[in-house]
């Protein structure tokens, strides 16, 4: 899944962290994007089956406070996802239990916009110096946001 062109993913990470990044941490990249939807999407089915529903409603997904602040981050710097390379991946994953309607897979691009803001920005959390983020650095982050998502 590339949901983002190269050249838009290494503009993406200069503007927001002044990071470089190459087309080697885009795998990376789109990787942990995929798996941080999927584990969203995992929990909302959680609570749209603990609410009687056979629907997830983006009102499920378990968007927290500072995800919700970097999606509204991702708006203003006027980058654009691509849907239909989210929806690719996530049906490689096992299938929910729940289907997730239509204004909630709507919303996937403005997640994972927030999601690539907010991980572009954990790399400086975590090192403030860097500039270019190794395998390490990857790894730094996901175990973060596996620890929190």
């Amino acid at each position: 899944m590339t949901v983002m062109s190269i050249a838009r993913f290494e503009r993406f990470f200069r503007a927001v962290a002044g990071l470089d990044v190459d087309k080697n941490d885009l795998k990376r990249y789109s990787d942990f994007v995929d798996a941080k939807l999927y584990d969203l999407l995992t929990v909302a089915q959680a609570t749209a089956k603990a609410n009687g529903r056979d629907i997830i409603r983006a009102c499920d997904l378990p968007i927290t406070k500072g995800l919700q602040e970097s999606i509204h981050h991702f708006r203003k710097v006027d980058q654009e996802v691509e849907l239909k390379p989210i929806l690719e991946q996530l049906a490689t994953h096992p299938a929910l239990d729940r289907t997730p309607d239509d204004e909630t897979e709507a919303a996937y691009p403005d997640i994972i916009g927030g999601l690539s803001l907010a991980l572009a920005q954990s790399f400086k959390i975590l090192h403030p110096d860097l500039k270019n983020p190794q395998t390490q650095h990857w790894d730094e982050a996901r175990a973060v946001f596996d620890l929190l998502l």
